[in-house]
């Protein structure tokens, strides 16, 4: 079973990746600030990171750069998603060492695709 990593501090937006995940073999984790995000991610080693950008304490961008700079973790695909797409934000994202990007709103389907093809389930 393969394990996910969810980055995000607004709730019906993890309750959307929940239900989404729900059908799935994937076991899923959560974490609501970037800090806790990075330490999650270290601690627990998941198959997948999705981060959102605006978070608190740390942006997830930052907490992209500094899990894709980690020996323990620079392996692992992360899904950068934002609710605030401005030009530019796509590239700063795989800069920071995002595997991929998605826009709010998005499809379920498109981000169940996304983590299929980065994370395929066993």
């Amino acid at each position: 079973m393969k394990t996910i990593l969810y980055v995000e501090d607004n709730e019906f937006n993890r309750k959307i990746v929940r239900q989404l995940l729900t059908r799935t073999s994937y076991r899923l984790i959560e974490a609501t600030d970037g800090e806790a995000g990075v330490a999650t991610a270290l601690a627990e080693r998941p198959d997948l990171i999705i981060m959102d950008i605006q978070l608190p304490k740390m942006s997830g961008l930052e907490a992209t750069r500094q899990l894709a700079a980690a020996p323990e973790t620079a392996d692992v695909p992360i899904i950068v998603i934002t609710s605030f797409a401005l030009a530019g934000d796509e590239q700063k994202a795989k800069d920071a060492g995002a595997s991929a990007y998605l826009a709010k709103p998005y499809s379920p389907r498109e981000l169940l695709g996304m983590i299929r093809d980065l994370a395929p389930e066993s």
